[in-house]
């Protein structure tokens, strides 16, 4: 095969692109790869005195393993996922279809439920922490003027993780809805005007053509918003102190990599909890990737 000498115009233009795509290059290498790395290789050693760090191999996956406190950690953070991902996903749909309609201030409407998502967690978790306080709370003041008690729900263990799931769902449904919006704005209007010819109703064409065109969006929406719960970290961390009684049952897996990281000092077994995470989330991802041909509709 006979080689084409490229023309000193063709290789200035190569050398303009990989200038303009260097920033990104070296910040991905600064900021990404490099700490990524990193992290894999501080999760096989232990941080000492003076935050020497000395090779240990697998001491830390194996101490984890039985680290009541990680498992602890993780089955919060999996309760965390399971009450906010079905249900903001879910109010998400509904409040995206209404906002879809043909309704006076619509752009309103779309305005004050995108706000949480553009609001800062720590001014979030302090208002709903004063809005769920068990002693001059704004919920309780509204359960004692209907006759009811009032209840500690950041101290209760029984209630803890419900009222910081309410929190989660607040804050990340209005930004699921835009997205589901902008992905229901996509769809075609022909395929509702032949259902409308055909005479089906409005269950039969959400379920039949809004629902599997808009698959492909939900199915984004689900994978993000998987991906956020498991890290979760702001919102638990501000709204649960750590002399809390109730911590240990709040407490995600997330905020125990940052105690061990920047609390006890100890980087190595937060390395070796930052792995585990990214394995876990990486793995679920996978198997979403490959169910998704079960369900999601792409439109041809």
């Amino acid at each position: 095969m006979f080689r084409i000498k490229s023309t000193k115009r063709e290789r200035r233009e190569w050398l303009y692109g990989y200038a303009m795509v260097a920033p990104l290059i070296i910040g991905l290498c600064v900021f990404y790869f490099y700490p990524f790395i990193q992290s894999i290789y501080m999760s096989f050693t232990k941080t000492g005195a003076f935050n020497q760090s000395t090779w240990n191999g697998i001491a830390n996956y194996k101490e984890i393993l039985t680290d009541d406190v990680f498992w602890q950690s993780m089955k919060n953070t999996l309760v965390y996922v399971l009450m906010t991902v079905p249900v903001g996903i879910l109010l998400s749909t509904v409040l995206a279809v209404l906002l879809n309609a043909k309704i006076k201030g619509t752009s309103f409407y779309r305005t004050i439920y995108f706000l949480p998502s553009v609001t800062m967690a720590a001014a979030i978790a302090l208002v709903w922490k004063w809005i769920y306080n068990g002693e001059y709370g704004l919920l309780n003041v509204i359960l004692e003027a209907f006759g009811m008690d009032g209840v500690s729900w950041l101290t209760n263990p029984g209630t803890v993780m419900v009222a910081i799931g309410i929190v989660g769902i607040w804050c990340s449904f209005g930004y699921n809805t835009i997205i589901l919006l902008a992905g229901l704005q996509s769809i075609s209007k022909s395929y509702y005007e032949a259902a409308a010819l055909d005479g089906a109703n409005s269950w039969y064409v959400f379920w039949r053509i809004t629902f599997p065109l808009l698959s492909p969006t939900v199915f984004f929406v689900v994978v993000t918003s998987l991906i956020n719960g498991l890290k979760t970290f702001d919102l638990v961390y501000m709204m649960i102190p750590n002399t809390s009684p109730v911590y240990n049952d709040a407490q995600t897996v997330v905020m125990y990599f940052y105690r061990n990281a920047f609390e006890y000092g100890n980087k190595g077994y937060a390395s070796t909890i930052a792995v585990i995470i990214f394995v876990v989330i990486m793995l679920i991802t996978v198997l979403q990737m490959k169910l998704q041909k079960r369900w999601v509709v792409y439109e041809e």
